[in-house]
């Protein structure tokens, strides 16, 4: 936590200043004073997405005590006890909050893939995998054991784009048994110069854990892909 909130005892350098002039007044005239600034707008950034009330005279008070050496109003204890709470209770409401977008998403998953089954080309495999051919190539077609060259592009159900290899110019090649259950089956159904659609189901792709900021807990995905070549 020290970490995560030493950071924090830059922002007397604005505090400072406030006592002369209101923020807005305020002129960036030296690098000094740049420097301030920079780092007070990262110490706001870092307060915002904590998500925590903070009482902005309490803070000012528990900064210039630090740094003038002052006695705190606060023991150690206390201060780790109080911030321990904190950290605790955001844990928690994060959970919370991630266990309904979870449950959200399994639900938007299974009614778009009921329906989506329904659709002229599309195909189901036994372990839930849905695929549309949108172009059929006559080359060989590769085994799980196989690095594959691919150029592809993955969106969520609401068509945002997580990733692709086509907006950064840039094919992928990796090992076809060290991806997703969803592309490790749906390449295997390819011949090199064929481009897939391809419907994954959570359980064939992040399941609830998700990935990253972008892909959301037992998110269904949909991933458009060209096997290009097959590495052996």
């Amino acid at each position: 936590m020290k970490m995560i909130w030493s950071g924090l005892a830059a922002i007397v350098l604005a505090m400072n200043c406030l006592q002369q002039a209101d923020a807005e007044d305020i002129t960036l005239s030296s690098d000094r004073e740049k420097l301030g600034y920079a780092i007070g707008l990262d110490i706001g950034q870092t307060i915002e997405e904590l998500g925590a009330d903070i009482d902005q005279q309490a803070l000012t008070a528990g900064i210039l005590d630090r740094l003038n050496h002052r006695k705190a109003k606060l023991s150690k204890q206390e201060a780790a006890r109080v911030q321990q709470a904190f950290f605790t209770k955001r844990a928690e409401q994060q959970a919370v909050k991630r266990q309904k977008a979870g449950e959200k998403n399994m639900q938007e998953g299974k009614a778009f893939l009921a329906k989506n089954k329904k659709k002229k080309g599309v195909t189901t495999t036994a372990s839930g995998l849905q695929y549309e051919v949108i172009a059929m190539g006559d080359g060989p077609k590769p085994k799980a054991a196989d690095t594959v060259e691919v150029h592809y592009r993955g969106t969520l159900l609401d068509g945002t784009e997580f990733d692709s290899s086509y907006r950064r110019s840039q094919t992928a090649t990796f090992p076809l048994n060290g991806v997703i259950r969803g592309w490790t089956e749906g390449v295997q159904l390819m011949p090199v110069g064929s481009k897939f659609r391809f419907f994954i189901p959570p359980e064939l792709a992040y399941g609830a854990r998700g990935a990253g900021a972008a892909i959301g807990p037992n998110a269904t995905l949909i991933f458009e892909v060209e096997l290009l070549d097959i590495k052996g």
